[in-house]
């Protein structure tokens, strides 16, 4: 079930803005508050680094905010971020207890209810060659996560197999283009069913490795993620998928940002064993993919049977095309788009 809290009059903007304010100290706090919804509906990240100015990002670009919360795009008028704000809000975020997320610190983030993702920085404990937690925190980034509900309507009737499960499915672009939404959404989806195109409902699996996708707090999703899905949070890839595959039985395996050698090899696993996939990686182009040499090698197994690219054109979640994963040409109806 999706996080719910209370709404301040019912628009959804407003009613972020309340979920994400608590986070954070009282000048921070303030400053934030007075943002206009409209800045609330497009608002990405919101990024404190101690001595220096408090900076929002968007689709539109970054932006400042002055002590008396107006915008402005010049640092010398900007409020200025203390080391009070920074450890309020750490412990905001943490519980007041580092110890508590000390496994979530070792990855640089804590998952804070909401489904919101909080990167932190500062100084790294390490032991053995491994990070294992972090001190003396000067930095916070907080990731807004919002869920998009229809986003991956456009592309269903390309990867959906009827009642036969789903095509082998890689949805790829740079940073920043709307992957995890549009994977999310597609999840909830094949989840719930999607009777208009023949899905009755599929039994989904997620690996949600940096908690991006179901946004779990102490194990419970916080996005709607479909009502036959299970998430293994914070799991790594490989393990989680044969995991899941032991144990819960899904028909469709999702994950996010697949890249190393393992996951290859756990992907190929899952279709040995008739689970179908969907994962998402970096890359603007299937060219792209095929510069990195663990990427070009799943290309070359023809495991891919769909690859789904977005873009960022004036906002993210833009798809340019969908591709067929064997003759590389655009899907039917879709875009064109390049090998």
């Amino acid at each position: 079930m999706a996080h719910t809290s209370q709404l301040i009059d019912g628009t959804p903007s407003l009613y972020l803005r309340n979920e994400v304010v608590r986070f954070f100290p009282g000048n921070v706090r303030m400053l934030l508050g007075r943002l206009p919804a409209a800045t609330w509906s497009v608002l990405e990240e919101i990024r404190l680094r101690a001595t220096r100015p408090l900076i929002l990002g968007s689709a539109a670009g970054e932006t400042m905010l002055t002590a008396e919360g107006s915008t402005t795009s010049d640092p010398g008028s900007a409020y200025r971020v203390n080391e009070e704000d920074v450890a309020r809000t750490v412990e905001l975020v943490t519980g007041s207890s580092l110890y508590a997320v000390e496994d979530e610190l070792r990855q640089g983030f804590v998952t804070v209810s909401g489904g919101h993702r909080v990167g932190l920085c500062g100084r790294a404990v390490v032991e053995g060659g491994r990070v294992r937690t972090l001190k003396y925190l000067s930095g916070v980034n907080f990731r807004v996560s919002r869920e998009v509900h229809g986003a991956a309507d456009q592309v269903l009737p390309w990867l959906l197999r009827g009642t036969r499960g789903i095509y082998n499915t890689l949805i790829i672009s740079p940073p920043r283009c709307g992957k995890t939404t549009l994977l999310r959404d597609f999840v909830r989806q094949i989840s719930d069913g999607v009777p208009h195109l023949g899905c009755t409902g599929l039994a989904v699996g997620v690996v949600d490795e940096r908690s991006e996708i179901a946004g779990c707090y102490r194990g419970i999703p916080q996005r709607d993620v479909g009502i036959r899905t299970d998430v293994l949070d914070g799991c790594p890839k490989a393990e989680g998928m044969m995991m899941l595959l032991r144990a819960l039985s899904p028909e469709v395996i999702a994950t996010d940002e697949i890249g190393r050698r393992e996951d290859v090899e756990a992907l190929e696993e899952m279709l040995n064993a008739g689970v179908n996939i969907v994962a998402t990686a970096h890359a603007a182009s299937v060219e792209e993919l095929r510069g990195r040499p663990v990427l070009r090698e799943l290309l070359g197994r023809q495991i891919v049977e769909r690859f789904i690219i977005l873009e960022y054109r004036h906002g993210p979640g833009v798809v340019r095309a969908v591709v067929d994963g064997r003759t590389f040409q655009a899907v039917g109806g879709t875009p064109r788009c390049s090998k």
